[in-house]
């Protein structure tokens, strides 16, 4: 079978294990046939409704449900757009708008959020209704045949500068040699059992999804109220014989916090991997002394690699002090780094991370001037055009040939596993009615975003936190509001962010 399309990862595991349990959350499981059933008759639907090849928005609450749209929108040979069921409208209206899909499936429930909603054309499909059509083999195999695997998979849209949201666009062959890598890298099987944490909107999730298929594993969808109890999650792990997990280090952080680890007995996990932000050494090594002997790897990478582009397995004991090195490039994907002038740089010097490779994306859903400033030919390669990612991201290489991360060059921020950047929440917040001017900034030391607004009035922060969110996710909501009269300015009237910056770290 070529592997043109990664539904292909579905149809080999049902062929191979069509009664082995595929995903399960609290509400139903499915075998790997059922699945695969479920997902056809989902994609012949769509083909129905007119979107064979086109984009569908899944605008669903996080479930097995959601997977099956995932798949049926790849059977009907188009991309998915998974989006947050508790979106803003405004933001959900702007991604629609960029991205003008052929449908948008969601259930009753949701359904009524969309009315007045500007959708495009785009026809509202009910998931029930999808789920019960009968399935079209004949339209299924010419859809998913007429795929090439440099055609994309997904487009996944994060936060923007400008208070317009990027949809960042995978291919196909960036998650199939992706799914390679996670197999052979963590020695998954068909005994693997992956207790899934990350939102559908968040790349990280293609790490579970596409690592169970690829290997005939079972996905367990972690319930999202226990999430909110964290010292319960390793009764979780223990019960459902969990095997592997890919979580934020704020998810870690709480549990070895809770010391719920403490005299932890969980015989089956075996690989511990984290990405999304820094994880605290602290954290980490309370993780590796209640639970030796595991796989524990820190994971790097932008949603604009399909997911990860960097692997460090953590072999030796780090002083809380210490620099984690996010490692070496994965497979099937090579990095750079490039300093200011251009050159590479050598071991200790500081260069701005770029990735090559497969898992490079397409680039942003209809926005190609946005594109070019960041997909750039590699300039180390003039012979032939080797199209690179520049992250943003400055990083060095030790003596060891390990990256060590050294930050952001730039405005954006990763807080929570989510990237987010901070002049988004500046035109968020001019939205609301009484502020003049504002300024975004991430406090380190306290992981929070505080916003300074210029303003007559003295805004109640849980106040004016329901008004912003009208225009960002919750994630993006600042910790802190600091309302002034006049925000400080340079001598060429900006912002004068260094002062209130310095403001932060003295008070």
């Amino acid at each position: 079978m070529m592997m043109n399309s990664a539904v292909r990862l579905l149809d080999r595991a049902a062929g191979r294990w069509p009664a082995r349990p595929a995903v399960e959350d609290e509400e139903q499981s499915l075998t790997y046939r059922e699945y695969r059933e479920v997902s056809r008759r989902v994609g012949s639907g769509l083909i129905r409704a007119g979107c064979q090849g086109r984009p569908v928005v899944v605008y669903l609450h996080k479930s097995v449900r959601m997977l099956t749209v995932f798949m049926g929108t790849m059977y009907a040979g188009g991309p998915y757009v998974p989006v947050d069921a508790n979106i803003p409208l405004s933001r959900l209206e702007k991604i629609i708008d960029s991205v003008r899909p052929g449908a948008v499936v969601t259930d009753e429930g949701l359904a009524g959020k969309l009315e007045g909603l500007a959708l495009q054309g785009a026809r509202v499909c009910l998931y029930g209704d999808l789920a019960a059509s009968e399935t079209d083999e004949g339209a299924i195999d010419a859809a998913v045949d007429g795929v090439v695997d440099t055609d994309p998979i997904y487009v996944m849209y994060t936060s923007g500068s400008t208070g317009t949201p990027k949809g960042v666009t995978i291919p196909h062959r960036g998650i199939l040699d992706y799914a390679v890598w996670v197999t052979e890298t963590f020695g998954f099987d068909e005994s693997t059992v992956m207790a899934n944490q990350a939102a559908f909107y968040f790349d990280n999730s293609t790490f579970d999804i596409y690592g169970c298929l690829q290997c005939g594993g079972r996905l367990l969808l972690i319930p999202e109220t226990l999430l909110l109890f964290p010292a319960k999650l390793p009764d979780y792990l223990r019960e459902q014989e969990v095997t592997s997990i890919f979580w934020v280090p704020t998810v870690m952080i709480a549990v070895a916090n809770s010391g719920a680890l403490e005299g932890a007995d969980l015989p089956a996990l075996k690989n511990v991997a984290f990405c999304g932000e820094v994880m605290p050494n602290r954290a980490l090594n309370v993780w590796r002394r209640c639970l030796p002997g595991r796989t524990y790897a820190n994971l790097y990478g932008p949603t604009e690699i399909t997911d990860v582009c960097c692997c460090y397995i953590v072999d030796r004991p780090f002083a809380d002090s210490d620099p984690l090195p996010i490692g070496r490039a994965c497979g099937n994907m090579r990095v750079v780094l490039l300093t200011e002038d251009g050159r590479e740089a050598g071991v200790g010097e500081q260069g701005e991370l770029c990735v090559i490779g497969t898992g490079v994306a397409l680039g942003y859903w209809n926005a190609p001037e946005l594109t070019a400033k960041v997909f750039t030919p590699n300039p180390l390669r003039p012979a032939f055009p080797e199209r690179m990612y520049r992250t943003g991201d400055l990083a060095c290489w030790n003596e060891e040939g390990l990256l060590l991360f050294l930050g952001r060059r730039d405005s954006q921020i990763k807080l929570r596993g989510h990237r987010i950047e901070l002049g988004e929440i500046e035109t968020a917040a001019m939205c609301v009615a009484g502020v003049e001017n504002a300024c975004a900034l991430f406090d380190q030391e306290r992981q929070e975003i505080v916003l300074f607004l210029e303003s007559r009035e003295q805004f109640v922060p849980r106040k004016f936190n329901l008004e912003l969110k009208k225009y960002i996710p919750v994630y993006m909501l600042p910790g802190k509001i600091v309302t002034m009269e006049a925000l400080p300015h340079t001598a060429n009237d900006k912002i004068d962010r260094v002062a209130l910056r310095r403001s932060l770290e003295e008070g």
